[in-house]
């Protein structure tokens, strides 16, 4: 028996569901990603998160179409509901 089996994953919604109540990492579209704690999700990927970091890496360009160095801007929420087709991917953090 694999790991997988054994800890009870047969579906992909499992590994969302052993998840609830830890901090999860979600990768958006639009070059975002977040860390929070998973409080619920659905069969469409939206989810809601508390104590979460919100990090936007901005990569702009000059009149001259030259690239500018990119920039990451960052900020805290205390909640927050992600609707499902912004999600790209979820995964359990590293404790």
């Amino acid at each position: 028996m694999d790991d997988a089996t054994s800890s009870g994953i047969s579906e992909p919604l499992d590994l969302v569901k052993l998840s609830l109540g830890e901090r999860v990492f979600i990768k958006l579209r639009g070059d975002r990603t977040i860390t929070g704690v998973l409080h619920a999700y659905d069969a469409h990927m939206n989810v809601v998160l508390s104590q979460v970091e919100e990090t936007i890496h901005i990569v702009d360009v000059t009149e001259d179409g030259n690239p500018l160095p990119p920039a990451v801007d960052r900020r805290n929420l205390e909640m927050l509901f992600v609707r499902g087709d912004g999600v790209i991917l979820i995964s359990p953090t590293q404790q």
